[in-house]
């Protein structure tokens, strides 16, 4: 049984389509979600799941071993990033490698990086003027975007799209394919 950690910043709309994707999984459950927001709407809706949740300090997460501890004390075999802002730091990469995957709003390695972010990578989009946009699943590593993709999804940017229909047109990707592609990683089928 493979166990994910979730780590999520924000309100967690990917965290719960993976929640429900995974509800009644035999062979993979979400175990915990983490926060470094105390106030985070996820935290609420992970809770709605009976879904066990920690919230993290700058500290803990980039000063201590802390979250390893609570990892390993949850069994966590997988790590998912929806939505967390934070770098992951060196010492959980080491101890998960290549069981870590986040998903970025653009098609990577374009509009990526520190700040790259929710509207501002929607609004970077529009103000370059490119026919194309989508998602991105990576493996992460200790730099902002810059891990091995696993997966990549495309749709169409129209010129009388504002970020906002971007951000919604992107979403329902997001929402579509991470799950599917997080068991696909897990149980090993690989995507054609």
């Amino acid at each position: 049984m493979d166990r994910i950690a979730i780590f999520a910043s924000g309100t967690g709309t990917n965290a719960r389509k993976i929640i429900e994707y995974f509800e009644e999984h035999e062979d993979v459950e979400v175990a915990l979600v983490v926060s470094n927001k105390v106030s985070a709407p996820v935290l609420s809706m992970a809770k709605e799941f009976g879904i066990e949740c920690l919230v993290i300090s700058r500290m803990q997460f980039y000063e201590t071993k802390e979250v390893l501890h609570v990892l390993s004390e949850q069994e966590i075999t997988f790590i998912v990033l929806a939505g967390f802002l934070w770098l992951i730091p060196p010492y959980l990469i080491a101890n998960f490698p290549n069981r870590i995957v986040n998903i970025h709003p653009a098609l990577l390695p374009a509009f990526g990086g520190r700040g790259m972010y929710g509207m501002n990578v929607h609004r970077a989009v529009k103000t370059a003027g490119v026919n194309k946009t989508g998602i991105t699943i990576h493996y992460v590593n200790e730099r902002y975007d810059e891990g091995a993709v696993v997966f990549q999804a495309s749709c169409p940017v129209q010129a009388s799209d504002s970020p906002e229909s971007i951000a919604k047109r992107v979403q329902k990707l997001e929402h579509e394919y991470f799950p599917s592609v997080i068991e696909n990683l897990l149980l090993g089928n690989e995507r054609k």
